[in-house]
């Protein structure tokens, strides 16, 4: 599972499907899906976009790059799915989110911590 969430880190704007993924972990489809969302919290597709969001938001903050730009560098294929999910994940749009201005002066590891988008909790079961 580790070798496939790496995969996914380094290769998060490539179109990477569940299929491929499961055969990098030498398991079926729909044994890959239930193991990787019970060892990470949440489904592959999700964790994909959760990375790419979080590139997103870098590029956003760091960049004078128009958020088009940024939405298909990231891996999205349309600007309304990257907007949506932007929304979904951060809780404001792209440009809410660049408006907002530079990180604060505080150390990374606080900053790290606080900026991640994080996964809504899960329905129980």
């Amino acid at each position: 599972m580790l070798r496939v969430k790496d995969a996914m880190d380094r290769d998060y704007a490539q179109a990477l499907d569940v299929p491929s993924l499961a055969r990098l972990a030498h398991i079926s489809p729909a044994h890959f899906s239930r193991i990787f969302r019970a060892t990470f919290g949440e489904t592959p597709h999700r964790y994909l976009q959760r990375r790419r969001v979080e590139r997103a938001m870098f590029l956003l903050r760091h960049t004078d790059r128009s958020v088009t730009d940024i939405c298909f560098e990231v891996g999205f294929n349309s600007p309304g799915t990257f907007s949506r999910t932007f929304r979904d994940i951060v809780g404001t749009s792209p440009r809410t989110f660049r408006g907002r201005g530079g990180v604060l002066p505080v150390p990374s590891c606080f900053t790290m911590a606080w900026a991640r988008p994080a996964s809504p909790p899960s329905a129980p079961r």
